[in-house]
């Protein structure tokens, strides 16, 4: 069956070749597909090793809290949620983590900050004419 798909009209070329192309694409997608999700799984399994206590956590749930105790043999985290008179204590998988940021005001956090500045600085933002003219007006 596959030869004759190749042989297409009376042994076409244009036909075997246009075939061979798909399939080709076909295998390039799927190939392309598997390493891009190889690298995803790694960099998610580097944030999850990388959690330590007082880190800012959501769930998949939609869940957020501060981690308060960080199991690695059970492979579970319990979080802290609620206000200040009303907390909950709840353990999680480790693989419920959908997101995770350090604490505010911690090295990291800071840090993380230092590297975003100077991207967001490269093109100094344009005068307006409005504002030209109100820069005149205070001098």
């Amino acid at each position: 069956m596959f030869l004759n798909l190749l042989q297409g009209d009376q042994g076409n070329p244009l036909t075997a070749i246009i075939m061979i192309g798909i399939m080709v694409v076909f295998v390039v997608i799927i190939i392309w597909n598997s390493v891009n999700n190889k690298k995803r799984n790694k960099e998610y399994q580097e944030k999850l090793g990388g959690i330590k206590i007082g880190y800012r956590v959501k769930t998949i749930g939609g869940i957020c809290g501060f981690v308060v105790q960080i199991n690695d043999d059970e492979n579970t985290i319990v979080l802290e949620t609620g206000l200040e008179e009303q907390k909950s204590y709840i353990k999680f998988d480790k693989q419920a983590i959908y997101d995770c940021a350090p604490p505010k005001g911690s090295e990291v956090e800071t840090e993380q900050k230092k590297e975003e500045k100077p991207a967001e600085e490269k093109a100094p933002a344009k005068k307006s004419k409005a504002s030209k003219k109100k820069d005149q007006f205070d001098e």
